[in-house]
């Protein structure tokens, strides 16, 4: 018996019938578990001359399939009622879910960055499902076991359990990252609309030319809803609940919600597939122009006198700027004072889309929107969501938008059911409560940075000198204390690397240091320790990545990476076409990839946590880009099914007319860019979708280098030394012509500062969005050829010429959106 048809005999794993949530239901679909993999069927199957009609006969249907391997084969293949097939190695995590406020759904995340949310008929169903399923969890970005337990936890129990909010307070994480958080564990997701994740109006003016973030009357009182910030529409919202009368439905302050299905159509309606969606629930055309999304203070002002609006945001108004764009040039029609609504009209202060979206963001992350943030938690995910508290708060919906309200489950009136059914969808949900006392407040920046307010340090905290005197030219900075070993790694252009111990309790005292492997000092309170094995001159044959390497390619900084844990190094450039995985301790060879059909020029790896697995990407002479799959279980590249034995890539990807030379790759929003030798930069899925090309201005003929940041912006340096900055849907932000040869170009976390160096020896920090030159450290001795930052932003470390490691001292405080003056 196959592993397909035991899993079907096997009653906990057999079809369920289902809905696959987003686009709106069709017909019944099947889920149907396999050895490796799920796949969803709909109810009509036409494979050879079997097929399926209705839900009676459906696993008698399946197990006729099973005697036709060859059929089977062609229906997975090419039959077109196969809705989707997903891989188990593929799947990181899996959360449970409302459906219509019915806890009968679940959401499957993928490695690739997408999802997919099914929706059962019962609880019961739902469970059986998850135990069917890998036991992943909810993943391991917020530090929750991987159980299948923790898959079925709720909302309340995942951020007890989670350290999210510690972090959030610390700092260590961002507000924007904070609120995708609570919007995930409880409930909300872009695979529903009527679940959509909902962000806070933070900015009340939206008139004058000038935006000033340290006046506080800019800002929103987030300690009340949208609703009851207008005293006025506050007493009419009472006056309402306090003289409701009716014995069926509870008193209520809103008729309307703050989220649905159609203020997020509306939200978007210019960007697709929402147009299209759109225009499915208005019945093929759009709404009228005076009620379509025009302008940003215009809605800012309705949602401040309008009785039935009391709309929040979506998170797309803190990172894409193209929903503001009528870039398909859709006709929306006049609106009542003959003028013809395009593209969203934007406050004075901000020039354009990118500039409201960027100075939006910094709003959201300013530190008056920090110190009152937990209020706004409370009123959406906590306390005041419910009860007294909601009342004193004027913070009361409809009753039917509330979990737990109505238990479809058990109702018999299938036109009251059906009734209740599109009310639940068209007047909005409310998420799931996470807390029941008020939100901890975040830890105020002078408490946890007290050194942002002091004097300046030295630039340069050490120098450290390499024998070898060959130029330094990749560094690996993976400090961080959860590290088993935090370390700089460090390798040099003939191809020996040294791990570095990296002092994380280090506290500079006193002028720079210089360190040299023959002279070393260990009564020197240093931050880094070279590699001993250096020191003591032994054992250098575990420093080598031996002498393979195709002579025709120059080893850079794009030639190599290194994992997280600082374990392995994985380094191109060999003349058997392959790549090679080596052991950061031994030096020795641990795997050897082969996939590419000539020499493989450069490589990177996806942004990842530690012990968490990652995508490798890598760049070849043979004109594409491949995408593999490194696993920390493994320890190694896999394949298909997850063989050791024969890794494969993901995907390849195709469109260069030339040898790739860069690539970089953001598994956050699922895209690899790289750009050939005197030819294109393109934009891919790690599907291997060809997405789009870069098109910088005249004179950019080859790109060199690529940086992407989780903001949604690329920057690449070209031959000519272009610097140009686009956002990641291809527009040109803007563009500077650098004098230097620049080698290497590095951004910080948060994508708001861009450092580089090259053959002038100087180290420059750029502000990223609009290219500007922030500070310009002192020149060294020797071109720079590798950059890197430590895990606290606090080090920046550069690589020289001349074999030599400079640590810097850096502060991207002083450089901080909040110590400028207005936008």
């Amino acid at each position: 018996m196959s592993d397909f048809e035991e899993a079907v005999l096997n009653p906990s794993l057999k079809p369920h019938s289902m809905s696959h949530c987003l686009p709106p239901l069709h017909k019944p679909k099947y889920l149907i578990r396999a050895h490796s993999h799920f796949i969803l069927m709909r109810a009509a199957i036409r494979p050879c001359s079997s097929s399926i009609n209705s839900t009676g006969d459906v696993q008698n249907q399946i197990m006729q399939l099973l005697h036709y391997s060859d059929c089977y084969i062609a229906v997975l293949a090419y039959v077109e009622h196969i809705h989707g097939k997903w891989h188990f190695n593929e799947i990181r995590a899996i959360f449970s879910r409302l459906y219509l406020l019915q806890n009968v759904a679940i959401e499957i995340f993928m490695a690739n960055r997408t999802a997919v949310m099914f929706a059962f008929p019962d609880h019961a169903t739902v469970k059986r499902v998850v135990n069917a399923l890998p036991r992943v969890g909810v993943g391991v970005k917020y530090g929750l076991t991987q159980s299948r337990r923790m898959s079925m936890a709720s909302g309340k129990q995942l951020f007890r359990l989670s350290g999210m909010t510690q972090k959030w307070q610390r700092r260590e994480i961002s507000n924007f990252d904070y609120l995708m958080y609570l919007n995930t564990i409880a409930g909300r997701t872009y695979n529903d609309l009527n679940q959509y994740p909902v962000y806070p109006w933070v900015i009340v003016n939206y008139d004058t030319d000038e935006l000033d973030l340290k006046q506080p009357s800019n800002f929103r009182d987030l300690s009340k809803p949208i609703g009851a910030l207008n005293p006025t529409r506050r007493e009419f919202f009472q006056e309402r609940y306090n003289s409701w009368e009716h014995d069926q439905i509870p008193p209520f302050h809103y008729g309307t919600h703050y989220s649905t299905a159609a203020f997020t159509l509306n939200w978007l309606i210019r960007v697709e597939p929402f147009s299209t969606m759109f225009l499915n629930l208005q019945g093929g055309k759009f709404d009228h122009a005076n009620r379509t999304f025009s302008s940003i203070a215009q809605s800012w002002k309705n949602c401040q006198r309008d009785t039935s609006d009391v709309k929040e945001l979506i998170p797309e108004f803190y990172f894409l700027p193209e929903m503001f764009i009528n870039q398909n040039r859709y006709k929306f029609g006049k609106q009542e004072d003959g003028g013809e609504v395009g593209d969203v009209e934007m406050p004075p202060w901000a020039k354009n889309p990118d500039d409201f979206v960027r100075i939006n963001r910094m709003a959201l992350e300013s530190e008056f929107v920090s110190c009152q943030l937990h209020h706004w938690i409370d009123l959406i995910f906590g306390y005041k969501q419910r009860g007294p508290e909601a009342v004193r708060s004027t913070n009361v919906f409809y009753y039917l938008t509330y979990e737990g309200s109505v238990n479809l489950e058990s109702m018999t009136d299938l036109v009251m059911k059906e009734a209740i059914e599109n009310q639940i969808k068209s007047f909005g949900q409310t998420p799931t409560q996470l807390l029941a006392e008020p939100h901890p407040p975040r830890s105020s920046l002078m408490h946890l940075t007290p050194m942002m307010f002091s004097t300046v340090q030295d630039d340069v905290c050490m120098i450290m000198k390499f024998l070898s005197n060959s130029p330094v030219i990749h560094i690996a900075a993976n400090t961080h204390p959860a590290v088993p070993n935090p370390a700089v790694t460090t390798i040099t252009c003939n191809h020996n690397f040294a791990v570095n111990k990296w002092n994380t309790t280090y506290q500079q005292q006193g002028p720079p240091t210089s360190f040299s492997s023959d002279k070393p000092d260990p009564q020197i309170n240093l931050p880094l320790a070279m590699d001993q094995l250096l020191v003591t001159n032994t054992g250098l044959q575990r420093r080598s990545l031996g002498d393979n390497f195709d002579e025709r390619i120059k080893p850079t900084h794009q030639s190599f990476v290194t994992s997280a844990d600082n374990r392995f190094i994985f380094a191109c450039g060999f003349w058997d076409k392959s790549f090679r995985i080596f052991s950061s301790e031994s030096g020795k060879i641990l795997q050897v990839v082969n996939g590419h059909f000539d020499v493989v020029t450069c490589i990177t790896r996806s942004e990842c946590n530690l012990n968490q697995d990652c995508y490798i990407v890598t760049g070849s002479k043979d004109c594409t880009a491949m995408v593999w799959m490194f696993t920390s279980r493994n320890q190694a590249i896999i394949g298909d099914n997850g063989s050791l034995e024969h890794p494969t890539p993901k995907a390849t990807l195709t469109g260069h007319e030339s040898e790739v030379i860069c690539v970089a790759v953001l598994a956050e929003l699922g895209l690899v860019l790289s750009g050939s030798k005197g030819g294109a930069c393109l934009v891919h899925s790690l599907n291997g979708d060809l997405l789009r090309s870069l098109d910088p201005p005249k004179g950019c003929l080859s790109p060199e280098l690529i940086i992407v940041s989780r903001e949604g912006f690329v920057l690449v340096k070209f031959d000519q030394g272009h610097i140009c900055n686009f956002s990641i849907n291809g527009r040109l932000l803007q563009n500077v012509n650098h004098r230097d040869v620049v080698h290497t170009m590095i951004l910080s976390r948060d994508g708001q500062y861009m450092m580089l160096g090259g053959d002038s020896g100087i180290v420059e920090v750029w502000r990223s969005h609009d290219l500007t030159l922030l500070y310009t450290y002192p020149p060294c001795d020797s071109s720079i050829r590798s950059l890197a930052l430590t895990h606290d932003h606090k080090f920046l470390l550069a690589g020289l010429g001349t074999g030599c490691l400079l640590v810097f001292n850096i502060d991207f405080n002083k450089w901080h959106h909040e110590f400028q003056e207005k936008y």
